[in-house]
Order: structure tokens, then C-alpha cells, then sequence
């Protein structure tokens, strides 16, 4: 299925926050647009009247939709900017004047200035951000203010003008907010060690800074500045909500590809980041097809060379999970932490969205492709002989040892087939004995199989551990099975299955998909028992000695419970009363019994 349909690929879009690209049939980006969630926004355009005649315009005209998950809004707005500045797809609004997201400047110079700005320079200075509001960068620079003492003018502090005399402090520095390193009343170490702190705050660590503002907002408030103390402390709530960390982040990651991959048994899925002064401008997934068993290793090898070369990519620098070799050109890097690692980690996630869509799409247009794959891939994790076809897992199910009864569901194809499961109560086992019921339901099950002559299932799964899977074993050596169903058990508490006659037991990946079919399996065989013990307990349970009366039917029963609520005011009512509910000949027989107790 090399090119799904628009309409495949609406209904496998993912309830995600990112951003969307709508192309046309020659495959030119046309649209460029973010969304809290890619499903719902994306369908919207397509169930929904447009009054916009643009709007109808742009609808007919899509051909594809691709889409790029991200971990917030904030990140889907950034992204949605970069993409329609770099690419100006004709049906989104022009960005005339280039109006860019606000940045923290910490300035490459002797007493560097911290400030806002809108313009990113090659200076050597750090730049912070980008941020989505004003507001937020403000409240950050008031924080930085109000902790520290930062100069705001923009001389050259160099050694030589301070020694000389040239400056002079100014009003800055009587109000407080300043220390004077014009006329060098503060050290160059001290500043540096605020701008240290500074860098920490916008970053996102306030621990120790918070602890200071506190510290001085307790102050404020003894000394009975009360709206100072709440101008603090509002600020405070403010940045302890905040969220300084942005995926799209630190404009020092720039000029980098970010590739990771994701793989089963029959594919390789590659994502690719390219990255431009910290902001994502292109998010790529290549789907590759194993012809033999090739490693995660060599399919990402393959994919960063195709990949660049058809983006056309000259970056000096990789990030990827695992060591690769792509000559000496290229610096790989392996993020353990940061940004960086953040970085890799989005990619990973767009990587295994891409795949779980395609499954999806298969699962829709080809439902046999989906199912004879995860066949193949049990019949390989569980070392089988046989795809199991048919699978049925046994559970037993009582409390207490009260009415012990047993369940198998089947499963066909990978998929539960409830016309073919099956309740057992327990008839030869007094008592709470888990390992002779076991045995009793199986040997019940494949006996009546082989006298109907029905079908075998390929593979048995036994709820419980060594113990079960033994006394399963007993039923099919009796049946003369054993050998000719494979046969295994899962004990709940690490998920290990037990083979027979092999004691060290198999541990599958946990997100394998053939552990998850085989947990399905056990949960739904514990909850068919569980609501058929349940029945049975409730039956038992409403049986009153008014059923033990000779014509008293369980009909009857329940019309004088309704009315008269407990056995013992049935005991006590009048003749007359019981007439009114069951009739006469009914309430003589009722009255009789108790009258004769």
C-alpha cells in the first residue's frame, strides 16, 4: 500500500497535539496548520459546510495530508510558524512582515545585559527561547530584576574606559537596581556568578531562586508591605506554573538532522528532524521493508543516506540513538540528556505514530495482511511449529472454593470469537483444588472436540504457572493430544510462560504484540469465568427456603419478594395478603408450610 487514500489517512490520524500539511495532487505543500488534536481539526475540514469560498476552494484541492506530532500547543504554534515562513504554501496567510517569537538575549560582552529580542545575531551570545508570549518573557526578566542587580545601559565596560574614568553611575544605580560595575564598585567574578544563576532561571531550574524570592516575600510581609509581598507572590504562582522547557528549543542545535527508528518483524520505520536554530523545519518518516533479518543498525544506516541525500542535506552533525557509521565527515552524536535528547525522543514518537497508522491502514483496506503477520510473528516468538490459528485459554475462577466453574475463550486469527466460548462448572472437584479442576475442563473440552469431530485449536493456554500447565497435560496425554497441540502456560505475576518438560521459563518483550494477544487472551478467559461464577453465586444466593415448597416456583418467589421484601414478612403476612400477590391456592400451600414449622 504504497500511497494510502486521503480518506485512510484522516481515519488513522492520530488525538495528538501538531501541526498538518495539506498537499495537492502534484504534491505541493498548499496548507500548513497546527491543532491541539490532528483528528479532530484535519476531519473538521472535511464534515463541515465552509462559508469561506477559499476555504472550499482549499478543501477540493487536497490530494494528501502529513502531519507532524508534537508534545504541546506552544510547540505546534512555534512549528506552524517556522514551516509557513519557510515554505509560504499559497492558501495561509503571508507573514509580511516577518514578525518572529520573542528570545532572551544574554549578551556576548564584559557585564552582559540580559534583554528581549526579536532578532537572532552570530555574535557569540546566548540566546534563550523561542517564547510564545511577550508576557512570558517579561515576567521572567522581572523575576531576573527583582533577585538580581543587572546593568541596563549598553557601554563598553571594557578594563581600560573603567580605569580611565569614563563613566559615571546614573540613576539605576541610586535606585538600587544596579551595583555600579561602571565605575567598578562590583567585580567582574560577582557578576558573572548572578549571570550563572540567571542562565539557570531561564532554563528553567528556579529552585534556588525561587527560595530566595520567597525568602523575600516572608520579608516583605513581616515589614508589613503587603502589595509587595503579593506582586511577589503572584509572580512567583506565575513561574511556578510555567513551563520553561520547549521541544522547540536552544538556537545552538542548528544546522542538525535527527533520525531514530522504530522496526518489527517486516519493517523499519526512520524519522527524520532536520533542525534550523533550535526549530524543526521538516519532519520526514521513510518506511523500509526487510528482505532479510537486517538489524535496526543497518536499516537506520541506509535510511540517513537516502534520507539526506534526498532532502538534499549538508548538516555536519547527526543525533541518533545508537552508534552508526557514516564516514568521517559526519559528527554522530548519541544525546543522554537536555535538549538534545529531548530532540531524539520527538522524533522516536513521530516514528511509531507513522507505524501504528500504517497498521491501522492495513488493518482497514487488507485485515488479512494484518492478521497472517501476526501469526507469522507468534509462531516465531512462542517457538511454534504451527501459526496458531486457533488459540483457547483456560481460567478457573472461584471464591472461597464456592462454586468452582472454569472458562476457555477462543481466540481465531488473532481475534476473539465468542460463539465458540465456553462455561464449565466444576463437577468431579470438592473443594478449592485449581489443579484437578484444570484438569477435569480440559480433558472435558478436547474429549467432546474429538467425539464431535470438530476442529483442534493449535495452540492451549493455561492460566497459572507449572502447577495448571501440568495438570492440563494429564487430560491430553489421556486424550492422546500430547504432542499434537502445543501447549503452554503464563503465571500472572512477571507474565513468564512455561513450556512443558522446560523449566526455565520464556520472558517476551512487553510491548510485543504476541504478549499482549496472550494477556487479551487471559484477561477476557478471567473475566467470561468471573461473570459466569458470579451467576451462579447470585443464583444460589436468591434460593430461599420458598423454593423448598411443594408449587412454589421461582416466579412465585420473586413476586412475594417484590412486594413483601424478606422471607420472614412472608412468613408473617395474612392469608388474604398472600392471595393478593399469587393467588389462593398458592398462599394456602405458603401458609400451610409455615403453619406446620
Amino acid at each position: 500500500m504504497e500511497n494510502p487514500t486521503l480518506e485512510l489517512q484522516l481515519k488513522t490520524l492520530p488525538q495528538e497535539p501538531g501541526v498538518y500539511q495539506y498537499y495537492d495532487i502534484d504534491g505541493k505543500l498548499i496548507y500548513v496548520g497546527k491543532a491541539k488534536n490532528l483528528k479532530k481539526r484535519v476531519s473538521s475540514y472535511f464534515t463541515k459546510t465552509h462559508e469561506n469560498g477559499k476555504t472550499r476552494v482549499l478543501v477540493k484541492k487536497i490530494a494528501s495530508v502529513r502531519h507532524i506530532v508534537v508534545e504541546t500547543e506552544k510547540d505546534a504554534l512555534l512549528l506552524e510558524n517556522n514551516l509557513i515562513k519557510k515554505y509560504q504554501p499559497r492558501y495561509n496567510v503571508m507573514l509580511k512582515d516577518d514578525k518572529s517569537y520573542p528570545w532572551i538575549c544574554i549578551k556576548n560582552e564584559r557585564f552582559p545585559r540580559v534583554f528581549p529580542t526579536r532578532r537572532l545575531f552570530k555574535d557569540g551570545s546566548e540566546y534563550f527561547g523561542p517564547y510564545t508570549s511577550m508576557k512570558t518573557v517579561h515576567t521572567l526578566l522581572d523575576l531576573i530584576k527583582g533577585l538580581y542587580h543587572l546593568r541596563t545601559c549598553n557601554y563598553n565596560l571594557s578594563e581600560e574606559k573603567i580605569e580611565s574614568g569614563k563613566y559615571k553611575v546614573c540613576l539605576e544605580y541610586h535606585l538600587g537596581n544596579c551595583k555600579g560595575p561602571c565605575e567598578d564598585l562590583q567585580s567582574e567574578d560577582e557578576y558573572n556568578e548572578q549571570i550563572k544563576a540567571i542562565r539557570e532561571i531561564i532554563k528553567g531550574n528556579f529552585k534556588d531562586s525561587l527560595s530566595q524570592f520567597k525568602t523575600q516575600m516572608k520579608q516583605l510581609a513581616q515589614d508589613m508591605q503587603f502589595e509587595e509581598a503579593q506582586r511577589i507572590k503572584e509572580k512567583i504562582e506565575i513561574l511556578e506554573n510555567y513551563q520553561a522547557k520547549s521541544t522547540i528549543v536552544n538556537p545552538k542545535i542548528s544546522n542538525v538532522d535527527v533520525f531514530s527508528i522504530t522496526s518489527d518483524e517486516g519493517y523499519g520505520y526512520v524519522n527524520f528532524l532536520q533542525l534550523s536554530y533550535g526549530s524543526i523545519i521538516r519532519s520526514h518518516t521513510l518506511e523500509i521493508k526487510k528482505k532479510l533479518d537486517e538489524t535496526d543498525k543497518q536499516l537506520l544506516e541506509l535510511a540517513i543516506t537516502e534520507i539526506r541525500q534526498r532532502f538534499n542535506s549538508n548538516s555536519k552533525e547527526i543525533y541518533v540513538p545508537f552508534k552508526v557509521d557514516l564516514g568521517k565527515e559526519i559528527k554522530v552524536t548519541i544525546p543522554k540528556l537536555g535538549d538534545k535528547k529531548r530532540l531524539l525522543e520527538l522524533s522516536l514518537r513521530n516514528a511509531k505514530y507513522y507505524r501504528m497508522e500504517r497498521f491501522k491502514q492495513v488493518k482497514i483496506v487488507d485485515p488479512d495482511r494484518h492478521a497472517n503477520r501476526i501469526m507469522a510473528q507468534m509462531k516465531v516468538d512462542l517457538r511454534l511449529s504451527e501459526e496458531p490459528r486457533h488459540i483457547e485459554c483456560f481460567d478457573n475462577s472461584n471464591i472461597q472454593g464456592t462454586n468452582p466453574v472454569a472458562a476457555c475463550v477462543v481466540f481465531k486469527n488473532g481475534k476473539p470469537s465468542k460463539k465458540d466460548y465456553r462455561h464449565f462448572n466444576i463437577k468431579t472437584v470438592e473443594g478449592p483444588d485449581d489443579f484437578a479442576s484444570m484438569e477435569e475442563v480440559v480433558y472435558r473440552r478436547y474429549k467432546r472436540l474429538l467425539d464431535e469431530e470438530q476442529p483442534l485449536p493449535q495452540l492451549i493456554i493455561i492460566d497459572g504457572g507449572k502447577g495448571q500447565l501440568s495438570s492440563a497435560l494429564k487430560s491430553l496425554e489421556a486424550l492422546n493430544l500430547r504432542n499434537k497441540i502445543a501447549i503452554i502456560g503464563i503465571a500472572k505475576r512477571l507474565e513468564e510462560l512455561f513450556y512443558p518438560d522446560d523449566p526455565i521459563p520464556l520472558y517476551l518483550d512487553k510491548k510485543s504484540e504476541t504478549l499482549k494477544i496472550i494477556q487479551q487472551l487471559r484477561n477476557e478467559a478471567h473475566r467470561f469465568g468471573i461473570e459466569h461464577h458470579r451467576n451462579r453465586r447470585s443464583k444460589n444466593a436468591l434460593t430461599t427456603e420458598l423454593e423448598t415448597i411443594p408449587g412454589i416456583g421461582e416466579q412465585t418467589v420473586v413476586a412475594l419478594m417484590k412486594t413483601f421484601k424478606s422471607v420472614k414478612r412472608i412468613a408473617e403476612a395474612d392469608e388474604k395478603d398472600l392471595e393478593r400477590v399469587v393467588g389462593l391456592s398458592r398462599a394456602k400451600k405458603i401458609k400451610a408450610y409455615y403453619n406446620s414449622k
